[in-house]
């Protein structure tokens, strides 16, 4: 795509204000209602928070929906293509990766969305998510070439 056209910024800027409106509404910005949600070991005491997953189903079916809806077009109604990763593969740095992403939201109940979402609200400890966070993503540029196989270029 040549430049963003305003049809492209004005989808954008909605999906945005949708998706943090969202997870504001739905509390998924609150780091103690993630942390009750992801504690299984309160079910027995019957302290485990069930809410958000009523948040994360209808999510799943409208992104199912919405994936059916996209494998039928050409491309998107804004843009010259789909996005899609390069590799649809399960492998080790995918799975390190999650596994990282997981620990990161399980020790601090906030996930990269939602801490976007609270800068508008700036809480205290926010800083230090988003300055660890953006250490992480930089160390990751350096770490994943060394994991990543080197691509072998195949000329005809």
């Amino acid at each position: 795509m040549s430049g963003f056209k305003l049809p492209f910024l004005a989808t954008a800027a909605l999906s945005g204000a949708l998706f943090g409106s969202g997870l504001y509404i739905s509390q998924m910005v609150d780091p103690l209602k993630i942390l009750r949600f992801l504690d299984f070991t309160a079910i027995p005491q019957g302290g485990w928070d069930p809410s958000l997953a009523f948040v994360i189903v209808p999510a799943i079916a409208v992104m199912f929906i919405a994936i059916r809806i996209g494998k039928r077009r050409q491309a998107p109604l804004f843009d010259d293509k789909f996005h899609e990763p390069a590799s649809k593969a399960i492998d080790g740095p995918l799975v390190g990766g999650a596994a990282l992403f997981g620990l990161g939201w399980g020790m601090s109940g906030i996930c990269p969305g939602p801490a976007i979402s609270l800068i508008a609200f700036m809480p205290d400890s926010l800083w230090i998510f988003l300055v660890t966070m953006a250490i992480g993503s930089w160390v990751g540029r350096f770490v994943m070439p060394r994991l990543t196989p080197a691509q072998t270029v195949v000329t005809p």
